[in-house]
């Protein structure tokens, strides 16, 4: 992690928003040497949960039929 004034980071804001996405790399910004804030790159925008295999498996038939009684057990 690489650290930062304050004052730079203000003079830099924009340059140093590009390292970070670019980089993948958090920053932490000090005020007087100490740190108060941390820049970090945002998580990239992934499909959602919910309709994730939509279009990769298909479901075929009914799912709560009366099909179940012909199943057979393993034991």
């Amino acid at each position: 992690m690489r650290t930062i004034s304050a004052a730079e980071f203000k003079a830099r804001c924009l340059t140093l928003m590009d390292d970070v996405s670019s980089t993948r790399e958090t920053l932490i910004i000090t005020k007087r040497g100490k740190p108060v804030a941390k820049l970090v790159p945002a998580d990239k925008e992934g499909r959602q949960f919910i309709g994730r295999l939509k279009g990769v498996i298909e479901i075929v038939g009914e799912l709560d039929a009366d099909s179940a009684e012909s199943w057979e057990s393993a034991l």
